[in-house]
């Protein structure tokens, strides 16, 4: 069953964030896992020409891939991270625009070569409702690749979170998690040819993972 989104609200919480997550001194950097300078690179999106990111928080991967001569577009649903994002990398190409990621891949007539989620709109948006939509937005041969958190073992599908822990207001959202298999499973009947999810072991023994999820569509 469907969670109840509030998109408002969301929107709210979201530019809470942008407060404390945008660092006006940070440099292009692009990376899938939270851990500096592990894991694989932007070598994921093949070699595309195009790049969508959904949910683009602060744009450094955007503008990490703009100063590489690519077309690098972001959608966010925090319009202070946009106007953020928008000042901070001005000039190196990116483009960044301010919408709920929904409404705004079933809206937009653009395709891309990759669409990309770094611990963004894949992870916090229900995925049988975003999966066609990011695949209509795909060229013959695409990708689309994600990251996150991997499931707590027992703990799947939506999940309620609470920003800033659990005292002050109430502001949350609502994020999704499944098994590596069942993210292979709802891409595959979202129209694409093929998909493969794993999760990333952390540079320390122990410490929580990433899940990497890579998505092609047919030629």
């Amino acid at each position: 069953m469907p969670v109840p989104h509030d998109i408002s609200a969301e929107t709210e919480l979201w530019d809470a964030y942008a407060e404390s997550a945008f660092r006006d001194d940070a440099e292009p950097m692009f990376g899938w896992t939270q851990y500096a300078g592990h894991g694989p690179g932007p070598e994921l999106l093949g070699a595309p020409r195009s790049v969508l990111e959904i949910g683009c928080g602060t744009g450094r991967a955007l503008a990490h891939l703009a100063l590489r001569g690519i077309t690098a577009h972001g959608v966010d649903l925090s319009p202070a991270m946009v106007k953020k994002s928008t000042e901070r990398w001005a000039g190196t190409g990116a483009v960044f625009a301010c919408g709920e990621v929904l409404e705004w891949l079933a809206s937009s007539g653009e395709t891309y070569d990759a669409v990309c989620s770094i611990f963004g709109a894949a992870w916090f948006t229900d995925p049988g409702r975003l999966f066609p939509l990011v695949r209509a937005r795909l060229n013959p041969g695409g990708v689309f690749v994600f990251s996150q958190p991997p499931a707590i073992p027992g703990a799947y599908g939506p999940q309620g979170m609470y920003k800033g822990g659990f005292a002050g207001r109430a502001m949350f959202t609502y994020r999704y998690s499944y098994r590596p298999a069942v993210w292979e499973r709802l891409l595959t009947r979202a129209g694409f040819a093929s998909a493969e999810a794993r999760v990333l072991d952390a540079p320390v023994p122990g410490h929580i993972g990433t899940l990497i999820v890579r998505a092609e569509t047919a030629s």
